[in-house]
């Protein structure tokens, strides 16, 4: 057993004591399925706390050769049947390529330096054998399988980190490739190479140096979309053995959607909040808003519009399809759009082509990331205004209600307001502290329509109304009162007991102006 060479199992046994692991085992048997074949060529992207490096050190115990079979007892993939064939048959070479890139003054130093302490183990482990050419990785590795016939997994964790710490380096992003690809393509002693990042696979041009690898990512996640983060079922699981609120648990981190999966939340984000017992976010934990402020705040045209209504809870299309895989090349919105999705900071709607903010703990990094710079001005006051808002609907102040959003679409005025869907993403934004204690739903179906926003009390906040909202234009607040009894928008409420306010908000395209009535009825 060596450091980079058939590290072992302790890794897996780390992460099977902790008090919360959630098994993820079976992303192996989709490994199977490619290893040892023209397809063994993985590289899975993911945002920061979703489990990568977790992810690579089980891969790695399963195939390393030193590794017992009765490590994996209880775990699902013991029972494939794949399990058997592949179990420690490998030679695994399992690289965290931060370690190398934190302790290296150039990219020359820090491939010598990975080459020298991987042929520390490979001459540890294979002493008889003759090195050609002891500075050349790919060559101590032929050297091995020309004399043993031994095949090799090869692990790669953060492997985009040079893309991420050094954007403009792209002398040495290139080197880094092409050692990247001396090292794997078209290299017979590869069983499996494996890599795992944040980033898709960085193109240059019409081809990339690693284009022999399949890739999988928050954008298109195919067959590695349940081992993303955690599936809803496990954690209503958890919150279940943690005893703590599943509704609350989903208010806050749920929002990813995945092709084929469904709900997806962060993995680290709910450990935290099963750990200490207390929902709130921890996304700041790992990562400061400045991450996000950056891209935020780049000047392309109509970005600033888009990020208010995402803000707002709407849904925009995105075409990602020029987004060059690194942090620096942006043509337009549309690619900074695409960075975020695979930072975290969006979640991605293949099927439709679509990004909307994912959960609450995420759109609070979005406020903060506002709080600053007069790109935001608007938006900022606006929220600023939220609670009083809220408090003149609870009250039910129609004069006071209808002010404040005439003051919201001033001050909001990155968004078109040319119709009802600018409405309601003006008045989802005005109420963003709303959020802390109601679940806000955009067009919820009611079997004959859609309510265009309903908020619903979350029950961990005390007893408080519930709020149907619904947005006319050109037409009055009586109008829009009038349409939700009449197509019996309150039906679609059956499961909730308690006071419901009916809010009919209406604007005024010629006069420019809002008005609002409130009714309050019990269900």
């Amino acid at each position: 057993m060596g450091i980079y060479l058939n590290p072992g199992p302790q890794r897996l046994k780390m992460a099977r004591a902790s008090k919360i692991y959630v098994d993820k085992s079976e992303i192996i048997a989709e490994l199977n399925e490619v290893i040892a074949t023209e397809n063994r060529f993985v590289c899975v992207s993911r945002p920061r706390r979703f489990g990568k490096s977790m992810a690579v050190a089980m891969i790695g115990a399963y195939y390393d050769r030193t590794v017992e079979a009765s490590s994996f007892d209880g775990l699902k993939i013991a029972g494939d049947s794949s399990f058997p064939v592949h179990q420690g048959q490998y030679d695994v070479l399992r690289i965290n390529m931060q370690e190398f890139l934190s302790r290296a003054k150039s990219m020359e130093e820090m491939l010598a330096r990975l080459t020298k302490k991987i042929g520390v183990d490979l001459k540890r482990a294979y002493p008889d054998t003759e090195f050609f050419d002891e500075n050349s990785l790919s060559d101590m590795l032929e050297d091995v399988y020309g004399e043993t016939g031994r095949l090799f997994v090869v692990l790669i964790d953060e492997w985009d980190c040079i893309f991420r710490e050094y954007k403009e380096a792209e002398a040495e992003q290139r080197q880094y490739l092409d050692f990247l690809r001396d090292l794997l393509k078209d290299k017979e002693y590869i069983a499996l190479a494996y890599m795992t990042g944040i980033l898709p696979i960085k193109k240059y041009g019409t081809h990339s140096a690693l284009n022999m690898f399949t890739e999988y990512s928050m954008e298109s996640p195919g067959s590695f979309a349940p081992y993303v983060g955690f599936t809803e079922e496990e954690v209503r699981a958890l919150c279940e053995a943690n005893d703590m609120s599943f509704s609350e648990c989903r208010a806050w981190y749920d929002g990813y959607r995945l092709k084929g999966v469904g709900s997806v939340y962060s993995p680290r984000s709910v450990v935290q909040a099963m750990m200490s017992h207390e929902f709130g976010s921890y996304w700041t934990k790992t990562e400061t808003y400045e991450a996000l402020k950056i891209y935020i705040d780049m000047n392309f045209d109509g970005l600033s519009d888009t990020v208010a209504r995402l803000m707002g809870g709407e849904r925009v299309p995105i075409d990602t399809q020029t987004f060059q895989n690194d942090m620096t090349t942006f043509h337009g919105a549309d690619d900074v759009l695409t960075l975020l999705i695979h930072l975290g900071y969006l979640m991605y709607d293949q099927d439709k082509s679509e990004v909307a903010i994912p959960n609450n703990e995420i759109l609070g990094e979005y406020v903060t990331a506002t709080k600053r710079g007069e790109r935001w001005d608007l938006v900022r006051r606006a929220l600023e205004e939220s609670d009083a808002l809220l408090g003149a609907i609870l009250a039910g102040d129609e004069a006071r209600v209808a002010e404040g959003l005439e003051r919201a679409h001033l001050e909001t005025s990155h968004i078109k307001y040319n119709d009802e869907n600018a409405l309601s993403c003006t008045l989802s934004l005005a109420l963003y502290t709303a959020r802390k204690h109601y679940n806000v739903i955009r067009e919820l179906p009611t079997g004959k329509g859609f309510a265009d926003l309903v908020f619903l009390p979350r029950p961990m906040h005390g007893p408080r109304p519930a709020i149907l909202a619904e947005l006319k234009w050109d037409e009055s607040a009586e109008t829009a009162i009038r349409q939700i009894k009449e197509k019996k928008y309150l039906e679609a409420l059956k499961d909730y007991a308690g006071e419901v306010i009916l809010a009919g908000i209406c604007y005024n395209k010629k006069t420019r102006v809002h008005t609002c009535r409130i009714e309050k009825v019990m269900l």
